[in-house]
C-alpha cells in the first residue's frame, strides 16, 4: 500500500511540481513540451538519487518524534499511509484546477494532522516545524532577490546595450558555468555522503569549477551552431539575443529539474521509507537507516510519469500566467530558484519548489517594473497556497483514522 500511495503521491508532485519547475523553460519557448519531460525524465531521477537522502530524512523521522510510540509502532505505518493518500488527493484537485501549490505544504501538513491528532500534540517536533514554516517565506524572498539580481545584471551587460546579440554570446558562457558549479557544488557537498563519498572542500570546489567549465564549453558550441538573421530584430528587437538565452535555458531546465528530484522526491517517498522500515525490522522504529535506492528511484520514476500524462495545466499558470516570460527572463528566474532549492536540500529543509519559483519570476516581474506582473493570477496562487496546509491535514486525519479502524 506504501508503495502504491508513495508512487500516487510521486505522479502528483511530477504533474504539479514539476510542471512550475518546468514551466519557465516551456513557457519562454525555450523548449518544447516533450524535451522538457525528456531532460525532467533524466535529471529528475538523478536528482532524487544523488542528492535526495537529506530532505528524505527530515520528511521520515523530522517532523513526528517516533520515540513516544513505544510499542505501538503500526501507528505511524497508518500515519503515514494517509499522509501520502491525503497528499496524493490534494495535489489531484489542485492540478485539475491549474494551481501551482507546495507539495511540501500539503505532506508537511498531513504529517502534523495525523501526529497532533492520532498520536498526541506533543509527538509533533514543533520546533521542527517552526524551521520549515520559516523556510517557505524565506525561499520565495531569497529566489525573488536573486532572481532580481541577475535580470538587472543581464539587462546592464547585455539588453541595455548597443550590441545586445554581440554581449550576449561573449557573457552567456559565463552564466552557463555558474549553472553548472552551483549544481555541481551541492551534490558533491552534501548529495553524495550517503553513497560513502566525502571530500575535502576545496577539492569539492575543483571538481565543480571542472564541471561548470565543460558546461559552459559545451554552451558556447552549441551557441556557435545557432543561425542569426538581422530579419528577425525587425519585429522583436532582441529575437537573436534570445536565441543564446534559449540555449542557457536548456542548463537550467537541467539545474531546476536536479534541484527539485534532490528535494521534493522526499515528499513522496519519505513517509514509504518510514513504512519500509518500520515492516521491514518487524515493527521496530530504527533511529538510523538508510533509505535504499530502490525507493529514491521509485519516487523519481512516478514523478516523471505525472509531468509526462498531466503536467500542461500547471505549466500553463507558471509559464505565461504571471508574468510574460522570453529565454533571459526565464533564465534569471529558473536559476535563483534552482540556486536556492539545491542551497535548501543541501542543509536537510523541505521548502518548496513551487514558492520559490513563484518567487522568482515574481523578482523578474519586479526588474521590469510592477506593470509587468499579473497580479490576479498572483492572488490565486497566494489563495491556493494558504489553503494547502489545512487541506492535507484535514485529510490526513480522516484517512488516518480509516486505516487505523480498519486495520486493528
Amino acid at each position: 500500500m506504501a508503495v502504491v500511495f508513495g508512487l500516487f503521491m510521486a505522479w502528483g508532485i511530477g504533474a504539479n511540481d514539476v510542471a512550475n519547475a518546468m514551466g519557465t523553460s516551456v513557457g519562454s519557448g525555450a523548449l518544447t513540451f516533450k524535451q522538457a519531460v525528456i531532460i525532467a525524465a533524466i535529471f529528475e531521477c538523478a536528482g532524487a538519487v544523488l542528492a535526495g537522502g537529506e530532505v528524505t530524512k527530515t520528511i521520515r523521522k523530522g517532523i513526528v518524534d517516533v520515540s513516544s510510540l513505544g510499542s505501538t509502532p503500526e501507528l505511524l505505518v497508518y500515519g503515514m499511509l494517509a499522509s501520502l493518500l491525503a497528499a496524493g488527493i490534494w495535489l489531484l484537485v489542485a492540478t485539475r484546477m491549474g494551481w501551482p501549490v507546495s507539495t511540501t505544504h500539503s505532506i508537511v501538513g498531513a504529517i502534523v494532522g495525523f501526529g497532533a491528532v492520532g498520536i498526541g500534540m506533543e509527538a509533533v517536533q514543533w520546533g521542527k516545524v517552526g524551521t520549515i514554516a520559516m523556510s517557505w517565506v524565506t525561499s520565495p524572498l531569497m529566489a525573488g532577490v536573486i532572481a532580481f539580481a541577475l535580470f538587472r545584471s543581464i539587462q546592464k551587460l547585455i539588453i541595455d546595450t548597443e550590441e545586445p546579440l554581440e554581449r550576449a554570446k561573449k557573457y552567456v558562457p559565463y552564466y552557463i558555468f555558474m549553472v553548472g558549479f552551483i549544481m555541481a557544488m551541492v551534490t558533491l557537498l552534501k548529495g553524495l555522503k550517503h553513497v560513502g563519498v566525502n571530500l575535502p572542500f576545496d577539492q569539492n570546489m575543483m571538481y565543480a569549477a571542472l564541471i561548470g567549465v565543460v558546461f559552459a564549453v559545451i554552451g558556447t558550441l552549441m551557441i556557435k551552431r545557432l543561425k542569426f538573421s538581422k530579419k528577425e530584430d525587425k519585429k522583436f528587437h532582441y529575437t537573436n539575443m534570445e536565441k543564446i538565452f534559449g540555449v542557457l535555458m536548456i542548463f537550467t531546465a537541467i539545474a531546476m529539474a536536479f534541484a527539485h528530484g534532490s528535494n521534493d522526491v522526499a515528499n513522496a517517498i519519505g513517509p514509504v521509507a518510514a513504512v519500509v522500515g518500520i515492516v521491514s525490522s518487524a515493527g521496530e522504529i530504527a533511529s538510523k537507516s538508510a533509505t535504499p535506492v530502490w525507493i529514491l528511484l521509485l519516487g523519481g520514476g512516478g514523478i516523471v510519469f505525472g509531468l509526462a500524462t498531466y503536467g500542461h495545466k500547471v505549466i500553463a499558470t507558471v509559464g505565461s500566467g504571471i508574468s510574460e516570460l522570453t529565454p533571459s527572463r526565464g533564465f534569471a528566474a529558473t536559476l535563483a530558484a534552482a540556486t536556492t532549492v539545491v542551497v535548501a536540500s543541501g542543509t536537510g529543509l523541505p521548502i518548496s519548489t513551487t514558492h520559490t519559483l513563484v518567487g522568482a519570476v515574481i523578482g523578474v516581474g519586479l526588474a521590469r517594473g510592477i506593470g509587468a506582473l499579473n497580479m490576479g493570477v498572483i492572488q490565486t496562487i497566494f489563495l491556493s497556497w494558504i489553503i494547502t496546509l489545512p487541506a492535507g491535514a484535514i485529510l490526513s486525519i480522516l484517512f488516518f483514522f480509516f486505516f487505523k479502524g480498519a486495520f486493528s
